[in-house]
């Protein structure tokens, strides 16, 4: 038998619990906020896998970004893999899209890229800068930068096409 201060105590517990569950019924697990949304992309330097010069994020104003941090051990990266390469072979000269090696080593990312294809530089963060600015904490992560080179968007996961899609309409102007 409980009594009444058990019974307030267990409620007190339970009560918000189920408040916040109700609050975030509806909310996308991948739509995750990020203090850098509406704020300018962090710049960056970076050298694609393979070498070559830099690549730097503020000669690419102009057009949309597509920025995703991968890696070769992460499953659901190489899940949306074919996504990313799709939407950049179709997009290409409208959409500028890069990804950025995340904690990887590079000779087991050119193998990757070798088996898996690619439409788009992968750019080699060695240290973890770019990864640290953009605040990545896993990865697939990806930022969805303006053409004037603001963050309108960020996702956690595996993108799928209409996703895609519908950040890439955001980062043009337009609603998600």
């Amino acid at each position: 038998v409980l009594s009444d201060a058990g019974i307030s105590k267990r409620l007190a517990v339970v009560v918000p619990l189920i408040a916040l569950l109700v609050i975030n019924l509806g909310r996308n697990p991948h739509a995750i906020g990020s203090p850098l949304i509406d704020r300018s992309a962090p710049s960056f330097a970076l050298v694609p896998v393979g070498g070559g010069d830099p690549v730097r994020l503020a000669d690419l104003r102009g057009k949309p970004v597509v920025l995703n941090f991968w890696a070769t051990w992460c499953v659901p990266c190489y899940q949306e893999h074919t996504v990313l390469v799709s939407g950049a072979q179709s997009l290409g000269q409208e959409v500028h899209f890069l990804g950025v090696v995340y904690e990887d080593e590079e000779s087991r990312v050119r193998e990757w890229l070798r088996r898996q294809g690619s439409a788009y530089p992968s750019l080699m963060d060695p240290e973890g800068k770019a990864a640290i600015a953009y605040g990545v904490y896993g990865v697939p992560e990806t930022y969805f930068i303006d053409p004037r080179g603001t963050i309108v968007a960020k996702h956690v996961g595996a993108l799928d096409g209409e996703t895609l899609m519908a950040r890439l309409r955001q980062a043009r102007g337009g609603t998600p």
